[in-house]
């Protein structure tokens, strides 16, 4: 990964509360992983969306970035949580909540 890539890619994380790197974007969802976690994000305010089917070298960075192999990536205030499952879980925990007002590490 670039240098170039490594800082955008730190940047649009760490300027919005949350993060949700998917396949499409909010108005259109291009898979049912990528849906199912904005959906689970939502009611927990605005959700920045990026579309990693636009960029390929976004798609394969953010893999880089967090060591994480698949889409959808999720990022709570600057901290990457993990993918769908992991938001999943945190939600039938009832841990979601906590963890975007930044009471509970992810």
């Amino acid at each position: 990964m670039t240098p170039e890539l490594k800082a955008r890619l730190e940047k649009e994380t760490q300027s919005h509360k949350i993060v949700l790197f998917m396949k499409g974007n909010a108005l259109f969802p291009q898979c049912g992983f990528s849906a199912r976690a904005l959906q689970l994000l939502q009611p927990y305010g605005e959700v920045h969306t990026v579309d990693v089917l636009a960029d390929p070298e976004v798609r394969q960075g953010i893999k880089d970035l967090t060591n994480w192999p698949t889409i959808p990536q999720i990022f709570i205030n600057g901290q990457f949580v993990g993918g769908s499952d992991i938001l999943m879980e945190l939600a039938e925990r009832g841990e979601l909540a906590d963890v975007v007002a930044g009471k509970s590490p992810a």
